[in-house]
């Protein structure tokens, strides 16, 4: 996917639509494994129930918004790119274990719910270096040794 070709919103857009549809693949593969995807709510206990809706949201919804700041950002100061292209996938990651693990679904539905949490990371990268535009496109941070030797007389 190259900027090029695509316009930033087509690619936020693919980058989305990707990621739910993965998603939602991830998810009916977990239910057809047997898994409920019910967990006792906190402090009720009311059983609650992740259904494909939710895996849809939990997926578009903060794709949606960081793509949608690297898009606006990234051509004005770069270094955005070069920072989500790192932070997406951690939060992806840590999401796991902030909102998964804890929820204290069965076996099969944590793994599935995992999955659909860790798929985010490298769509979210895919995503970004096509916001970023051709390799070389994004202007590196300067070292030190190169400004210090533009600020001298």
């Amino acid at each position: 996917m190259s900027t090029a070709r695509w316009s930033r919103a087509a690619v936020v857009a693919a980058t989305v639509g990707a990621a739910v549809l993965v998603d939602l693949v991830v998810y009916a593969i977990g239910r057809a494994a047997g898994g409920t995807f019910t967990f006792p709510s906190a402090g009720s206990g009311v059983a609650t129930t992740v259904d494909a809706a939710t895996v849809a949201g939990f997926a578009a919804v903060p794709l949606l918004v960081g793509l949608t700041v690297v898009a606006l950002l990234c051509r004005r100061w770069p270094v955005v790119a070069t920072v989500a292209i790192v932070v997406a996938p951690v939060l992806a990651v840590v999401t796991v274990g902030l909102m998964t693990v804890p929820a204290d679904f069965d076996t099969v539905s944590t793994v599935t719910l995992a999955l659909c949490h860790l798929t985010l990371a490298p769509l979210s990268v895919l995503g970004i270096r096509a916001l970023r535009g051709p390799a070389g496109a994004v202007d590196e941070l300067p070292s030190l040794a190169t400004t210090s030797a533009r600020s001298r007389p």
